[in-house]
C-alpha cells in the first residue's frame, strides 16, 4: 500500500474525527493480529464478533485511529454510520488512485480458475496483482485494493455473491475496465429466486465499470449468450462449440492430463495447451484468452501462459495416492460443476474402477431435492462404475442415478462422513480414479486425508 494521509482517510469515508490528522498511514487492518505502526484499524461487526471491541487494543499495537461506528475508550476514532460502508469507500478511493487496468469477474462456478488463468495472461505484458484465496467478499475485495501500488501495473479481482446487491457493491469499489462474467448456473439460487435473478445479479458487475468497458461472455451459456450490449459497450463471446465467438476452440484433443487445442481469435489460430482436464476449464482458458485480448497482449505469450496453468489445493486437484487417482474438488458443488467434475474423472486415465463419491450441495432451497436428483442423472448418463453418498440431501444422487438406470448396488448411501470413509477404505483399489465433490462446509476434504 501507498501511503495516504490521515487526512485523507478521514475524508474518504465521510467521517469525524476530533484529533491531528497529518500522520501518514501505510496499511489498513481489520484484525489486530495484522496491525503495524501507521496504521488504521477498521471495527467491522460480525455475527459472533465485533471489532469495537478491539478498538483500544489496536491503538496499543501502533494503529493511528480506528474506523468505528461509536467512541472506544482508549482509541481514536473516526466515527462512521457503517464500518463495512467505510471500508468499500475508503478501497474505492485508494482504487481511484492508479490508472491501471483491472479485470473484474464473477460467476456461478469457474471464477477463480479463470482468475487465476487471467492473471497468468496479463504477467505477460504485466506486473499483475490477483485476489488470493477466498478475498472475493465485502471485506476481501478491500484488501485486495489496499496491496495495489506504485508497482502495480494491472489486476485481476474476484468478486463473490449470495445476494442482489453485492456485486453492484464490489464493483463500484474496483470499476473494473474489463468485465467478465464466465456462466450461471445454479449457485444461491435459494436466495436469488431463479437462474434468471442470477443472471441480474452477475449483471451488476457493470454498475462500477466504465461504459465502455468490454464484457466478456460464453456464447455456450444459454442466458449470457442472449445478453444485448447498451451504449456501445463491446461484448467478447467465447466458445468451444461456435465459430461465430470472437475466440473459439477447434481441434480438441483430450488425455488423462488435459487438453491439447487451437484457440481462433482475429483471423489467427494459436495452438494451445490446457493442463488440467475437463471442458470446464477449456472455457475458462478462453476467457482469460479474451481478457487479455482486451488489453492488446500478444496472442502467442497468452497461449503460453495459459499452459502454465495448475490447480491447486482442494480446487480440481488430481493426484495420486498409492497407485490411485484421486480428483480432489471440495471447494465448492453446484449441478454445472459436478457436472464438469464428472467429465473430468471420465477423462482421466483408469486402469481400475470411476468412482464419484459426492456429498450435499448447499445453499439450493426449495430447489435442493430436484437439483440433487439432477446431478444423480448427470452421474448415471457418465457411465461411472460406482456412487458413494452422505449428507442431508444426498440421497437425491442416488435417486437420481437409478431413474437414469445406474443399478442400485453401484450406488451406496451413508449416514456420517465417517461411516462412508470406512467403506471407501475397504472398497478402494489400485487402479481406480475417484472424484471427491461436495459444498465447501461439507468438508469432504477429511474423507481424503483419511484415505491417503
Amino acid at each position: 500500500m501507498e501511503k495516504m494521509l490521515l487526512s485523507e482517510i478521514i475524508q474518504a469515508v465521510d467521517g469525524s474525527f476530533g484529533y491531528p490528522a497529518d500522520a501518514a498511514i501505510t496499511s489498513i487492518s481489520t484484525d489486530t493480529r495484522s496491525i503495524s505502526a501507521d496504521s488504521v484499524f477498521v471495527a467491522l461487526k460480525g455475527e459472533n464478533f465485533d471489532g469495537h471491541d478491539f478498538g483500544a487494543k489496536a491503538c496499543e499495537l501502533g494503529a493511528k485511529a480506528v474506523i468505528a461506528e461509536h467512541a472506544i475508550e482508549g482509541a481514536r476514532c473516526i466515527i462512521v454510520d457503517s464500518t463495512r460502508r467505510a471500508l468499500l469507500q475508503l478501497a474505492a478511493y485508494y482504487r481511484r488512485k492508479f490508472d491501471i487496468p483491472i479485470v473484474g469477474i464473477t460467476g456461478s462456478v469457474g471464477k477463480t480458475t479463470a482468475k487465476d488463468m487471467t492473471a497468468l495472461v496479463l504477467s505477460q505484458k504485466y506486473k499483475t496483482l490477483k485476489t488470493e484465496g477466498n478475498h472475493n467478499n465485502e471485506v476481501g475485495l478491500p484488501k485486495t485494493l489496499f496491496d495495489i501500488d506504485s508497482s502495480t501495473e494491472a489486476a485481476v479481482i474476484e468478486m463473490g455473491m449470495s445476494h442482489f446487491g453485492e456485486i453492484s457493491r464490489l464493483s463500484m469499489c474496483c470499476e473494473p475496465t474489463v468485465a467478465m462474467i464466465t456462466n450461471i448456473g445454479h449457485s444461491h439460487i435459494e436466495n436469488l429466486g431463479s437462474q434468471q435473478g442470477i443472471l441480474k445479479a452477475k449483471l451488476e458487475i457493470l454498475d462500477g465499470a466504465d461504459r465502455m468497458a468490454p464484457l466478456i461472455l460464453p456464447l455456450d451459456d444459454k442466458l449470457l449468450s442472449q445478453v444485448q450490449p447498451r451504449h456501445g459497450r463491446r461484448m467478447i463471446f467465447f466458445s468451444i462449440k461456435k465459430k461465430t465467438a470472437d475466440v473459439y476452440a477447434s481441434d480438441i484433443s483430450a488425455d488423462e492430463n488435459g487438453t491439447d487445442l487451437v484457440i481462433n481469435y482475429n483471423g489467427g489460430k494459436y495452438p494451445a495447451r490446457v493442463n488440467c482436464p475437463g471442458e470446464h476449464n477449456l472455457k475458462n482458458a478462453l476467457a482469460a484468452f479474451c481478457a487479455g485480448a482486451a488489453l492488446d497482449i500478444d496472442p502467442e505469450k497468452m497461449t503460453y501462459a495459459i499452459g502454465q496453468f495448475r490447480p491447486q489445493g482442494i480446487r480440481q486437484n488430481i493426484k495420486t495416492v498409492r497407485g490411485m487417482t484421486f480428483i480432489v474438488d471440495c471447494y465448492n458443488a453446484a449441478p454445472d460443476s459436478i457436472k464438469a467434475a464428472l467429465s473430468t474423472l471420465m477423462q482421466v486415465k483408469a486402469d481400475g474402477r470411476r468412482i464419484a463419491v459426492l456429498s450435499d450441495m448447499l445453499e439450493l432451497g426449495k430447489h435442493s431435492q430436484k437439483l440433487h436428483r439432477l446431478v444423480g442423472e448427470y452421474a448415471a448418463a457418465a457411465d461411472i462404475d460406482m456412487l458413494f453418498c452422505f449428507g442431508e440431501h444426498a440421497v437425491g444422487y442416488i435417486e437420481g442415478a437409478v431413474k437414469k438406470g445406474m443399478a442400485e448396488e453401484k450406488c451406496r448411501f451413508f449416514d456420517s462422513k465417517q461411516a462412508m470413509t470406512d467403506a471407501l477404505k475397504a472398497e478402494l483399489k489400485e487402479g481406480d480414479a475417484v472424484l471427491f465433490k461436495a459444498s465447501r462446509g461439507m468438508k469432504l476434504e477429511e474423507t481424503v486425508n483419511a484415505l491417503e
